[in-house]
């Protein structure tokens, strides 16, 4: 899953961020409306996460401007103001979610975790295909009943893998999903990944690569 973290307040968007990559999410940030403008012009991100007060474009604008725009992005705002009218205000602008601070990261991970499933088609919350059974929330893979142990990275793109349903996800797709921005385009770090994962899913192959396009499971 991508997401983005639009937050001034810097200190707090970076532990936002690193949290959330602790669990395997491909993280980037924005400290102000024109960068979030700016970052969803290129990028397609799964859930954004807006503050609504923003200097340079004020967050409210930023969601208006997502919208009017027919985004696919999910989007939480965040606010320091918790009344109902506060949060109504933000769910007419067009923001699936609203979080008030101060709030417990759980929740928010709890948030980002629904909205991203919304964003896809619906699948079970186990994912489960030749023989591999991946559980996202408890972050644990089994292959035939064996417990597998992966790295964040490596779990990312078995997760990719396995969402596709047998379908073929490109080189691009993975970096999009499993990296952040400051992955090199031109890195070998996928074809890396993919020994890896491999070896550890051990034999028989399930890991399809099809060549020019991608890999499949």
């Amino acid at each position: 899953m991508r997401v983005l973290i639009v937050e001034d307040e810097e200190v707090l968007a970076d532990a936002i961020a690193e949290g959330l990559r602790d669990q395997a999410l491909a993280v980037d940030v924005a400290y102000d409306g024109a960068q979030a403008l700016y970052r969803t012009s290129f990028t397609d991100y799964d859930v954004i996460v807006l503050d609504r007060d923003l200097p340079e474009v004020h967050g409210d604008d930023v969601c208006r401007q997502l919208v009017a725009a027919r985004t696919t992005s999910r989007i939480i705002m965040l606010t320091a103001a918790g009344d109902v009218l506060e949060k109504i205000d933000g769910l007419t602008l067009g923001a699936d979610d609203y979080l008030a601070k101060p709030f417990v990261f759980d929740e928010l991970l709890a948030r980002i975790r629904a909205l991203g499933r919304r964003s896809t088609p619906a699948l079970p919350p186990v994912l489960e295909r030749s023989g591999i059974r991946l559980d996202p929330q408890c972050r644990s893979v089994n292959r035939d009943g064996r417990p597998v142990t992966l790295t964040k990275k490596e779990f990312s793109v078995l997760e990719e893998l396995m969402r596709a349903q047998g379908r073929v996800v490109s080189v691009e797709d993975l970096l999009d999903k499993a990296w952040d921005e400051n992955i090199d385009p031109f890195s070998n770090v996928v074809r890396v990944t993919m020994v890896a994962l491999r070896k550890k899913l051990g034999e028989p192959a399930v890991i399809e690569t099809v060549t020019g396009v991608g890999y499949r499971l």
